[in-house]
């Protein structure tokens, strides 16, 4: 057991997020936390790391554990440069040692100036110098809250598999539904101040959970027929107020006084758009540059009225800024941009519109639109709200009493109000539930105009591309027909043959010089060859004698003749032989000397 929460309660102001909750710990677990935004995941977090103390219940590990905390927004010291951020909690013996893999880490998460002070980062380079800070302190336990928001395709990617291999206990918070797919074990879900817990990865989590609805709904659909029938009894008159009946009219009224299967409520997104003509928006040889940094070269592009394009690339490309080109918000240094006159843009962008906290969530609301004409109907603005989750007493509240994800839910349902029929999502799944990317999904299948989408998470744009636009270097777009899956297939496969025609075309790398060495039949003939030789020489002497003395037997001396001639042939095989494994052998000397 690495960490153990047990009977945790707490409140946020009259709101009760968390109402006798446990959750255990063990090594190897790693758990995915959902629920809808603002039930309280973030503040499950920070109770779980120790910087939030509950109202009742306790938090408890052994000393020795080592827990690591990324936050979701993290505190950083603004004078600080990157590097004196990361070690910020380490000893210099530390920060020596771990200088070069901490430089590697940052890099490969798009923080390449070391020496750049922390407060000139924006919000999502913030956060990536966070993760790196987290991940490279040695942890027992990782508590992460929306660690792939602010990181591209690659880092997540990269991530996944870092996370996959880390053998500690794992606790997140995210709404990256492959990420739960891939990385954890158990699903937590946070419903209702209470946790629900399933031994499972994303899509057995789907499976169980419909299971189990299935089954409250078929008892409460049993609990009402009993309901009918003994009413109907209850309504006899006279029968009931027989003394032997006393105990089944009290069973009726403990059966009636439970209550049914409790359900989240969901965000109800009517269709909201308006006319689109046939000119949308054309974008003709589009160039843009920040500096010496080209973002946008010569890039043309007609927008259909039904398009349903995914953009992608490493941060810093140039995503944001073909979004904000296509919106009139940034002006092309070269090349044409017009806009259709019944085009209606709806931009939901990362930052999202300057919220006032102070502001009341229905005043921002109804400075939009007091009514709204959806397919459903028309809709007056606090319908609206109530169809995005906030019930009347939340739309009476200040905006910066809403979490961060309920913040986005209410800028996207500012954006839909607007009833536009050409959307542009920057990042639209960052801080938003599971929940609601589903249904968010579902009505971008059914919107009318057309939708074009920056982000990072894979399951969105599986659901909702149906081609993919890629911000390369230098300004260049590569466009993909498909999903993202199979814009990954057509990268991968286009990959493969420059892959071998580089390996074919680099220089053979130099043969690494076998060690020299006789083998052991070679080794036991060099002890023993020139014993060998001496015997056929003494041999050979020995059968000049025999012939000189033979005289006239003729039979004897041609038996002595090819006696000497094999021994004579055999003794030259020995000689070379002699030759090569004595030069072998001064070579083997030389390389070990």
């Amino acid at each position: 057991m690495l960490l153990s929460a047990e009977h945790i309660s707490l409140n946020f102001g009259l709101k009760q997020l968390l109402d006798d909750v446990t959750l255990y710990l063990s090594e190897g677990d790693k758990i995915g936390i959902i629920g809808i935004n603002g039930t309280g995941k973030s503040s499950f977090l920070r109770v779980l790391a120790g910087e939030q103390i509950p109202d009742q219940g306790a938090v408890s590990r052994d000393p020795n554990v080592q827990v690591c905390y990324l936050p979701q927004n993290p505190q950083m010291d603004p004078a600080a440069t990157v590097l004196e951020q990361v070690f910020a909690d380490f000893s210099p013996e530390v920060r020596t040692l771990m200088e070069y893999e901490a430089k590697a880490m940052l890099t490969r998460l798009g923080i390449t100036d070391f020496t750049q002070p922390v407060g000139t980062l924006s919000g999502g380079q913030r956060k990536r110098v966070a993760l790196a800070t987290v991940l490279l302190h040695p942890a027992d336990v990782l508590i992460l809250d929306e660690p792939t928001n602010h990181l591209d395709s690659d880092m997540i990617l990269w991530l996944e598999d870092h996370l996959r291999k880390f053998t500690g206990g794992l606790i997140m918070v995210t709404h990256d539904r492959y990420f739960l797919e891939r990385v954890v074990n158990r699903i937590t879900e946070l419903a209702h101040c209470r946790i629900r817990h399933y031994e499972a990865n994303y899509s057995k989590y789907l499976a169980l959970k419909t299971q189990q609805e299935e089954m409250e709904q078929a008892a409460q659909r049993k609990r009402q027929s009993i309901l009918r029938v003994e009413y109907q009894w209850i309504m006899r008159g006279a029968q009931a107020r027989r003394t032997k009946n006393k105990d089944r009219i009290a069973r009726y009224e403990e059966l009636k006084a439970q209550s049914g299967p409790v359900t989240d409520g969901q965000v109800q997104m009517a269709t909201l758009s308006s006319r689109l003509g046939r000119k949308t928006v054309e974008l003709a040889d589009v160039s843009k540059a920040f500096g010496d940094q080209t973002v946008l070269s010569h890039f043309s592009y007609s927008v259909a009225r039904d398009a349903r394009v995914g953009i992608v690339g490493r941060n810093g490309a140039g995503k944001s800024t073909l979004l904000n080109l296509i919106a009139g918000k940034l002006a092309p240094d070269a090349g044409t941009i017009d806009w259709g006159e019944t085009v209606r843009i709806g931009y939901f962008s990362q930052e999202g519109r300057e919220l006032d906290l102070d502001q009341r969530v229905y005043d921002y609301i109804h400075e939009i639109a007091g009514e709204v004409k959806t397919r459903e109907g028309n809709f007056s603005a606090t319908q609206m709200m109530e169809r995005f989750l906030f019930p009347t007493q939340l739309q009476g509240q200040p905006i910066g009493k809403l979490s961060g994800g309920e913040r986005r839910r209410l800028y996207l349902l500012s954006v839909l109000m607007e009833a536009p029929n050409i959307l542009l999502l920057d990042e639209p799944t960052n801080d938003l539930d599971v929940t609601t990317l589903a249904i968010l999904e579902e009505y971008l299948e059914t919107f009318p105009g057309a939708v074009i989408a920056v982000s990072h998470d894979r399951y969105f744009l599986d659901k909702m591309a149906e081609e993919i636009f890629e911000v390369g270097e230098n300004g260049v777009i590569r466009r993909y027909t498909g999903n993202y899956t199979d814009y990954l297939e057509k990268r991968r496969a286009e990959e493969r043959p420059q892959e071998k025609a580089a390996k074919k075309a680099a220089d053979p790398k130099p043969q690494r010089q076998k060690k020299l060495k006789f083998t052991f039949k070679e080794q036991r003939e060099f002890d023993t060859i020139e014993g060998e030789i001496a015997a056929l020489e003494e041999k050979l002497a020995q059968l000049d004698r025999q012939m000189g003395a033979c005289g006239s037997d003729y039979i004897k001396l041609q038996e002595l003749t090819q006696a000497h001639d094999a021994a004579s042939g055999e003794l030259e095989e020995k000689m070379e032989r002699w030759v090569y494994l004595t030069d072998l052998a001064e070579r083997i000397a030389e390389q070990e000397g």
